[in-house]
């Protein structure tokens, strides 16, 4: 699992970052909209596919329907079990023009959405679109589900799926403890579990470049107490966790060994702390 990572320094591909985020919004919108509702919010989420972002299959009436943000051919492609598919370009697009062909696509296939399920999403402004940013972060992105799916595979423990979330476009996965977080009502599915999230984001308005991150629910005593790997680091101002740039991977002869590194640090903090 040993490569060369890419550079994903945001300020040289920012706008195309930008674009990806608005179309990842827009088939989380849709998966959110029609797939069965999941604790914590998993079903609104999509996964890496061999081609690029995936919202999976989802069940609309009688059919099944599968967008993906291909980032090899470019394109959003809309599939269907009824035998329809409809590719629509990213490049040189607007939201509204894209949303508008998404609509017209998913009619092709015998449905109608609601009128407004994609109304959010309507700005004429041009989307920019860098294939090759764009390719460079596929390249990444499939690099890090890969090790986050060897790390998950490593636990015996409750785990979430390995997903990104259409809202903050960060990759992550959660672990479950087991034990219920004081004070919180047991059946309150969104909150009650103590748990981690070891994620992975493109860079943001608290990080201004791409960022793995390891944040506890609740905070236990002692959490920021761990001394981190070299390179990494605990964030305590705006949200509280332990902070490793990809910066830091994508200059390392063993980045794998880096990463899973840092997230089993900070497991085995976690499993001395929760008991």
């Amino acid at each position: 699992m040993t490569r060369q990572l890419p550079d994903l320094t945001l300020e040289n591909w920012h706008p195309s970052r930008d674009t990806l985020h608005r179309v990842l919004r827009i088939a989380g919108a849709l998966r959110r909209y029609y797939m069965p509702a999941q604790k914590h919010w998993w079903h609104i989420t999509l996964s890496v596919s061999a081609r690029g972002l995936t919202t999976a299959p989802f069940p609309v009436g009688d059919q099944s329907v599968e967008v993906t943000l291909d980032l090899l051919a470019h394109r959003l492609l809309i599939e269907s079990s009824s035998g329809h598919h409809i590719a629509v370009p990213l490049q040189n697009q607007t939201e509204g023009g894209l949303c508008d062909r998404v609509e017209t696509g998913f009619r092709v296939m015998g449905i109608e959405l609601q009128p407004d399920l994609l109304s959010a999403f309507n700005s004429s402004e041009a989307m920019p679109y860098d294939a090759a940013a764009a390719g460079r972060y596929f390249q990444a992105i499939g690099w890090i589900d890969a090790v986050f799916r060897q790390f998950k595979g490593g636990l015996r423990e409750e785990t979430g799926p390995v997903h990104i979330f259409p809202h903050h476009m960060d990759l992550s996965m959660n672990w479950f403890s087991g034990r219920l977080a004081p004070g919180v009502d047991p059946d309150d599915a969104e909150n009650a579990d103590e748990q981690l999230n070891f994620g992975f984001a493109t860079g943001d308005e608290s990080i201004a470049d791409a960022y793995f991150y390891i944040t506890a629910y609740p905070a236990p005593d002692g959490w920021t107490d761990l001394p981190l790997p070299t390179g990494a680091y605990w964030r305590i101002k705006g949200w509280t966790g332990a902070v490793l740039p990809y910066a830091a991977l994508a200059s390392s002869d063993c980045p794998a060994e880096l990463l899973l590194g840092f997230q089993q640090a900070l497991l085995d903090h976690a499993r001395r702390l929760m008991r």
